[in-house]
């Protein structure tokens, strides 16, 4: 468990083991399609909406909320936001890439109950990754600083009400989407459960 206190060497490899382990938990969730994060089902049904790979709107959604979090602390740092689109144009990279091995791997075409199971560690495994990279204290996926942002500065410290408020805005996306294409995919039981557990997770 790294600290903003321990060696910066130490704080780095916890924050690209975060952002590495943390897409392979995305990737391996929306292979399953048995239900990923609200974020990533948002980002995954605008792929599908505009026929695009999921990293390309994982990197707009993503580089518009790093803005958004410049709003909502009332101040522009820009090491905190330069830092958030850095990490944001890797972490779509790398998604779009474990997405794919996965994909090739066959997870999509398993048996359902492996598939749940599959991606119940998913959702485990990227929770792990976020808590891996905030403790390192450097840079963060933006949508995860909208918690903290949300958590600390507006809800008194609760991460669990900070997370359903952060969830609001892809749930509308998806909503959207939904109703465009009269399509729904990664929304399912994972869903459920990252809407409810993430934040005791990480």
């Amino acid at each position: 468990m790294t600290h903003k206190n321990d060696p910066l060497s130490l704080r780095i490899s916890a924050l690209i083991v975060g952002l590495v382990v943390n897409a392979v938990g995305n990737g391996l969730t929306v292979s399953t399609n048995m239900g990923t994060s609200p974020w990533t089902a948002s980002e995954v049904n605008l792929a599908h909406l505009f026929n695009v790979s999921v990293g390309l709107p994982m990197f707009i959604v993503g580089s518009l909320t790093a803005i958004a979090n410049q709003t909502m602390i009332k101040e522009f740092d820009k090491i905190r936001f330069f830092g958030e689109l850095l990490f944001i144009a890797f972490f779509s990279y790398f998604v779009d890439i474990f997405l794919a091995i996965f994909n090739h791997l066959g997870v999509p075409n398993l048996p359902t109950w492996l598939k749940i199971i599959l991606c119940f560690f998913g959702i485990f495994t990227f929770c792990c990754a976020i808590s891996f990279y905030q403790r390192a204290n450097l840079f963060m996926h933006p949508h995860d600083d909208t918690t903290n942002i949300i958590r600390f500065q507006y809800l008194k410290g609760n991460v669990v009400k900070a997370q359903l408020v952060n969830f609001s805005v892809p749930l509308a996306i998806i909503i959207i989407c939904v109703i465009i294409t009269h399509q729904i995919y990664s929304v399912n039981i994972g869903t459920i459960i990252c809407m409810f557990a993430n934040g005791p997770l990480i």
